[in-house]
């Protein structure tokens, strides 16, 4: 009988293919259907695809949400249908930008931005996804989204003066399209820009120097070590406490069911029936990871302070017996 893999998994996304190419790849090497990804790259882009396993799928969305970092070459002077070099060219124009006004525009995204998506995308309007409206000549109007710059920091500009190029990375929030950045700070310096290279470098606690190809994947599945990469899916919550429910309560946990803090084993965290330590971390609100006495992990809880209880909010739980 096939391994079942369940958790995560740090993929190196090779150029050329789409990220459901790496999914289908995936099931093909794993052997199993449950596997989802948290996140498109482009086909040209390469670096960080964090892929679901088994019970991990539950975590795509949470996944999705996570902020994520790039570096991006960009090409000014030119403009292209797609924003990147894959394109049609619609024009090409000169190139007259110092170092100076290239860190000042570049500034000018960081923070808060409302950034139009393009028509080359994924996003679904009117019932179809934007590409496919593209790839007829159909441009409609998108509504700008608001999306986050956390920092954009110029890495290399050696190349600005003769070949018009720079390298940045960009620390942003989900739904950034780096392409778009591109073309906007172009716009922004007046000649118009875009995207030559994209390396996403890190998703959440997720990095490129951990990530593997799907040849090595394969080759780890061969010979038995590919469990030894695979999160469990309570990594990406490790900066959250951990309770543990005593055995007596137990029940409440495979059902699903809330529990009160007098439910909880003395002993972890150490004081919790401390009034003046339970008050400060038993907030409204406050997410914990939830463990049975013998460390089993069942998910996530948040607090309700109005009822004095723990709900689940993403039970990972299953049993096997």
């Amino acid at each position: 009988m096939a391994n079942v893999y369940n958790g995560l998994i740090n993929i190196y996304k090779e150029p050329g293919f789409t990220s459901n190419d790496v999914v289908a790849k995936l099931r093909g090497i794993l052997h199993q259907k449950k596997i989802g990804h948290t996140g498109t790259l482009d086909p040209d882009a390469v670096g960080v695809l964090v892929v679901c396993l088994g019970t991990g799928t539950k975590l795509v969305e949470m996944l999705t949400d996570h902020d994520k970092e790039y570096i991006a070459v960009c090409r000014l002077g030119v403009t292209t249908d797609t924003q990147d070099m894959s394109g049609q060219v619609l024009a090409e124009r000169e190139v007259n930008v110092t170092r100076q006004a290239l860190t000042e525009a570049v500034k000018a995204f960081v923070g808060d931005y409302d950034q139009i998506p393009p028509m080359y995308s994924a996003i679904k309007q009117g019932g179809r996804k934007l590409y496919e409206l593209a790839r007829e000549g159909i441009e409609v109007e998108r509504k700008a989204r608001r999306i986050h710059i956390d920092r954009i920091t110029i890495l290399d500009d050696s190349l600005l003066e003769t070949e018009h190029l720079f390298t940045m990375e960009v620390k942003c929030s989900k739904g950034t399209y780096i392409r778009t950045l591109c073309n906007d700070i172009g716009e922004r310096l007046g000649c118009g820009a875009v995207m030559q290279h994209l390396t996403r470098t890190c998703v959440g606690a997720f990095h490129l120097e951990d990530a593997h190809t799907l040849s090595e994947i394969e080759k780890m599945r061969d010979e038995g070590t590919l469990p030894s990469i695979i999160q469990s899916p309570e990594y990406i919550f490790r900066d959250l406490d951990a309770i543990h429910v005593s055995d007596a309560h137990r029940a409440l946990l495979e059902n699903g069911n809330s529990f009160r803090t007098d439910n909880l084993i003395t002993e972890d965290p150490e004081d919790v029936n401390d009034k003046e330590y339970a008050k400060e971390m038993f907030r409204d609100g406050n997410r914990f990871r939830v463990y049975s006495q013998d460390d089993t992990f069942f998910g996530i809880y948040r607090y309700d302070g109005r009822i004095r209880q723990f709900r689940v909010e993403k039970f990972f739980y299953e049993n096997n017996d």
